[in-house]
């Protein structure tokens, strides 16, 4: 995903079973829970500015139901 931020040090805590089965699968905790942790704050983002903007939304797709889009005419499909 391309950052470059400081790398941090966390204590963390997970379940010994999953530990073990990520290590015989040399799957790299700190790359998968920053990927991970990517796409649940891009998400908690995304909902957070619809909420944010949901009345600015609304109204325009109201105006579009009720006038249209200037392109309309001009649409060939």
């Amino acid at each position: 995903m391309g950052n470059t931020a400081r790398k941090q040090s966390a204590n963390l805590s997970i379940r010994s079973d999953l530990l073990c089965r990520a290590k015989q699968r040399n799957i790299n905790l700190s790359k998968t829970l920053e990927e991970r942790l990517e796409q649940l704050l891009k998400a908690q983002d995304r909902e957070e500015w619809l909420k944010e903007n949901q009345e600015a939304i609304n109204a325009a797709n109201s105006y579009v139901e009720s006038h249209g889009l200037w392109s309309d005419g001009l649409r060939q499909f």
